[in-house]
């Protein structure tokens, strides 16, 4: 009976022990590190031109010529693209005989109007001797004199409408020679002789200006406050090895991209030399901290994202505890944070929300 008992007892302070064992979350823990800044971290960037545009007509017709291709330097204001429009033309010459037309019969009205005020000036001037002019044959030179007037002004405003007209289809048969809007170069081609271009919705070409780039920096939330605009920094392209290129700060949006959560900021690229080219992804060294600040490096696997937070897991009295931090780009298998940790902190190594807030860690 005795032993009976003792075994019953037992039993449930294994199941407890049991119990405790399994609460408990076996993690691996690591140390925070802390590392020397070295005042610039790696960002990757992208090159693109500093303008662009797909040339298009402005007005429908059949592509005459083609005087550029792919690689070709163009000029502002250069003939790109000339187009043929029969209909266009017929316009433009039909709108010339109408302005030559209206020109002659104004001339005409003018010189009806000359005679008429001649006339009525006549009579008034006989008039003033009694009885020698009838006072019906005064009115009525002063009637045709007043009706050649208004003759006059309705075909001067024929005129102006058909000067109109005239400008407006010589206006249409100008966009016929498609210009280059700015230097720069041609890095595509669409049509060729023969086409038929609906004016406005097909691009022909596609200009861009290389000789002066963008250099487009995803800046992290970390290192925004480090900006500084006029800031010079170092990029490398795989194309060019061993070959260092420098770009200035010239662009600062003050907003981060809603989804990577970095800052587009733009730096001004010279590249006369056309070494460079839009497309490109090189490799900013790029600024930021003072002197004798210090890195705070954990793994990789020790930062948890969420929709809610960034976070890694301490280990504090034996419990997990949420630190919120930020993180910047990747060094190898670490990456910078900040926040309320310090050097040679205990975290969790592979961490996830799967480790609640005060669980015990063994």
């Amino acid at each position: 009976m005795f032993i009976h008992k003792r075994i019953c007892l037992v039993f449930p302070l294994v199941c407890c022990l049991s119990a405790f064992s399994q609460s408990l979350a076996h993690v691996e823990m690591v140390k925070v590190e802390s590392r020397p800044s070295a005042r610039t971290v790696p960002l990757t960037a992208e090159l693109a031109p500093f303008l662009q545009t797909d040339i298009e007509a402005r007005a429908p017709g059949y592509v005459e010529k083609v005087l550029v291709d792919r690689g070709s330097q163009v000029h502002k204001g250069q003939l790109l693209v000339q187009l043929s429009a029969p209909e266009i033309n017929s316009q433009t010459a039909a709108s010339e005989a109408n302005l030559h037309q209206a020109e002659a019969e104004a001339a005409q009205a003018e010189a009806q109007e000359a005679a008429a005020e001649s006339t009525s000036t006549k009579l008034q001037e006989a008039a003033k001797t009694p009885g020698a002019v009838a006072g019906n044959e005064l009115l009525q030179a002063q009637k045709q004199r007043d009706a050649a007037k208004a003759l006059v002004d309705s075909r001067r405003a024929a005129v102006r409408t058909a000067k109109e007209r005239l400008q407006a289809s010589q206006a249409m048969q100008s966009y016929l020679r498609v210009i280059a809007p700015f230097d720069g170069m041609i890095t595509d081609r669409f049509v060729n002789p023969g086409m038929l271009i609906d004016g406005g919705h097909t691009p022909m070409l596609r200009l861009q200006q290389v000789a002066h780039l963008r250099l487009i920096v995803p800046v992290p939330e970390t290192y925004t406050g480090s900006i500084v605009k006029g800031t010079s920094a170092v990029f490398h392209v795989p194309a060019h090895p061993g070959k260092s290129y420098s770009a200035k700060v010239a662009r600062i949006p003050n907003a981060l991209d809603q989804q990577s959560r970095a800052m587009m900021v733009e730096l001004d690229v010279s590249n006369k030399d056309g070494g460079l080219a839009p497309g490109m992804y090189p490799t900013v060294d790029w600024p930021v901290g003072g002197i004798g600040e210090n890195l705070l490096l954990v793994p990789a696997t020790s930062v948890v994202t969420t929709t809610e937070r960034t976070f890694v897991i301490a280990s504090v009295n034996g419990r997990a505890h949420w630190i919120d931090v930020r993180k910047g780009p990747p060094m190898g298998d670490n990456v910078p944070v900040r926040g309320e940790i310090f050097a040679g902190q205990s975290i969790v190594k592979r961490a996830s929300d799967e480790i609640r807030e005060g669980a015990p860690l063994s």
